[in-house]
């Protein structure tokens, strides 16, 4: 008898749900709804009630939301969820590619000691991104706000108590707060003390380990979303954590997700810690650690440049000299949130093409860099290590032949899925008992089929010329500029 269990992914966009079988691995049916994000000039909101509506519709989407037997929900990291006493939100979410805090960064960077205290105890050093920058921003802008602030939430935590009741996040989403320690698996006191934060755990979810359970879900929950009452729900996580899960990535591996925007991650099995901020040093959702970097331009400020010049995504030169850094939200990796979009080295004789391909190569060029500082933290990486390739962008031409001339390294593109919701999926199975999420992970994507690209020799010239660019813009929008 066929089995079925449902994972969940609250992204930026929308809201996506898969319903697998648990034998096979084979989605069965799949669900989508869309979401609203608000805001300009930095800012990036979302209002979390509509999560949970986007949430009920994608699962009455599959029409089986009635038929599974366990749940668990992967969501956007880092965002900021503020609720008062009645666990309603007191204002719309700040998501993670909002700059607003790019400000506040600095002051929390050397309040607790400067980046390599950040690194050794936290994991990380903050960047606007982080759930601290954005609490510390909306405390310095917004006081009557913070001050009515009971409960403080990550979108995947404020998802999963409304479906059980139960205040509780995961080690791997919790890992991206900046204020939870993956060296000693605890909320630092030290950084929800500084003057900047003041924020007392008791505001906070309670952390999970990756084989626990976040409870079951609720009568009102089942009213709402169609899902049968009482069904386990797994502890959920991050999404970058999910999809580790949903490709069955292994220590050693590297894995590069090309979408909205880019992330690069592998697994290790001792916590990372880069003074430097280029990695963040995450927990994974199955007990051990996932190095990150992400860069808040990929596939659609690519797309954008393309729209800018009337061109297809495709349409590119087969060679350029001219340097296109696509920062049009600014960027994350190179930390420089004030950043805009720059062209170098235009001529009279330059065309459309040019920089178009100059902008998948500055795109993809902080990803691959970030790659290397990566691999300085995980040894079982080799330099024969392939890149898997997923999201939006991985099937692309032009995408992968970036990533092969800029990395030197073979690239593996498994068959497109909804990794987050699919990793979700396979916490899901995990609940209801007998193989870990990771084994569950791992079986499943051992079925699917994938493509692999053997490498070719890599265009250091290329390279350089986007790094002394990035220098060179460093000096104009870093923290060091006016």
């Amino acid at each position: 008898m066929e089995r079925f269990v449902a994972g969940i992914d609250s992204s930026t966009q929308s809201t996506k749900v898969v319903v697998v079988d648990i034998e096979t691995g084979r989605v069965k049916a799949a669900g989508r709804a869309p979401h609203k994000v608000t805001g300009g000039g930095g800012a990036r909101e979302s209002d979390p009630r509509m999560w949970w509506r986007a949430l009920a519709e994608a699962l009455a989407a599959t029409g089986m939301a009635g038929e599974v037997s366990a749940v668990s929900i992967a969501a956007q990291q880092h965002g900021l969820v503020v609720l008062d006493a009645d666990g309603e939100p007191l204002r719309d979410a700040v998501l993670w590619n909002d700059t607003r805090a790019a400000q506040d960064v600095h002051r929390l960077v050397c309040a607790l000691g400067g980046p390599s205290r950040w690194a050794e105890d936290i994991g990380s050093v903050p960047v606007a991104a982080f759930t601290v920058s954005s609490w510390a921003w909306l405390r310095r802008t917004d006081p009557d706000i913070a001050d009515r602030v009971v409960a403080v939430r990550l979108p995947h935590d404020y998802l999963t108590e409304r479906l059980t009741g139960s205040a509780v996040t995961d080690r791997g989403d919790a890992s991206g707060t900046g204020w939870w320690s993956v060296h000693r698996e605890a909320y630092s006191e030290d950084v929800l003390g500084l003057p900047e934060v003041a924020l007392a755990t008791s505001a906070l979810p309670r952390v999970l380990d990756a084989g626990d359970l976040a409870g079951t879900v609720t009568a009102t929950a089942a009213r709402e979303t169609g899902l049968r009452q009482g069904i386990p729900v797994g502890p959920g996580t991050g999404d970058n954590m999910a999809a580790s899960l949903g490709i069955g990535l292994a220590p050693g591996q590297v894995a590069m997700s090309l979408g909205t925007s880019g992330t690069v991650f592998s697994r290790a099995n001792a916590p990372t810690a880069d003074p430097d901020g280029v990695i963040a040093g995450f927990a994974d959702a199955a007990g051990l650690y996932l190095p990150l970097a992400c860069a808040l331009n990929c596939t659609l400020a690519v797309d954008r440049m393309a729209a800018l010049f009337g061109v297809d995504r495709e349409a590119v030169a087969d060679n350029t000299e001219l340097v296109v850094l696509p920062y049009l939200d600014g960027e994350r990796t190179p930390d420089l949130p004030r950043a805009g979009g720059t062209i170098l080295g235009l001529r009279h004789d330059s065309n459309a093409g040019e920089i178009l391909l100059a902008a998948y190569r500055g795109a993809a060029a902080s990803l691959l860099r970030a790659t290397e500082r990566i691999t300085e933290y995980v040894d079982a990486i080799s330099e024969s290590s392939p890149l898997v390739l997923i999201g939006g962008g991985a099937r692309g031409a032009t995408w992968q032949r970036t990533v092969l001339e800029l990395s030197g390294r073979p690239i593996v593109v498994p068959e497109p899925e909804e990794f987050v919701a699919k990793g979700a999926a396979a916490q899901a199975a995990a609940a209801l008992g007998g193989a870990t999420a990771d084994a569950v992970g791992a079986a499943w994507a051992g079925t699917s089929t994938r493509t692999e690209r053997a490498p070719v020799a890599r265009d250091d010239a290329a390279l350089g010329r986007i790094d002394a660019a990035i220098e060179a813009v460093s000096g104009l929008y870093g923290p060091g500029a006016d």
